[in-house]
């Protein structure tokens, strides 16, 4: 049973949020490779804004190892974690003489793979 969970990958995915890949990937370098405790507590005191989606996407991948496979969520931790960047918002700010500049607003899609430890 417990050779059978070690090779047991746990995903979940946020699609289109409203972060800028390049700021998201800062924030998900930092908690590549830690346990799921030990990157809780760095996304919780990071000064960043990406660090609340990434805490509730690594709170959802927890809780799906939970529920859907009945882990224990202190023997988790991050294996693969990807950014990647999303559609973007387009828009235009009114400029002097009646033009417009664009303004792109940059979404990104982040897909976490938790796998299990063997204490």
């Amino acid at each position: 049973m417990e050779n059978k969970n070690s090779d047991l990958k746990i995903r979940a995915s946020a699609r289109h949020i409203r972060v800028s890949p390049h700021k998201a990937r800062r924030v998900v370098d930092q908690i590549r490779g830690h346990s799921y405790e030990q990157a809780l507590m760095i996304l919780e005191f990071m000064p960043y804004h990406a660090c609340n989606r990434m805490l509730q996407l690594l709170s959802s991948a927890a809780a799906n190892a939970s529920h859907n496979f009945g882990l224990n969520k202190t023997n988790l931790f991050v294996d693969e974690i990807q950014v990647d960047g999303g559609a973007s918002l387009k828009r235009f700010q009114p400029r002097a003489q009646g033009r417009a500049y664009p303004i792109r607003k940059p979404t990104c899609h982040v897909t976490i793979v938790m796998r299990v430890t063997t204490k």
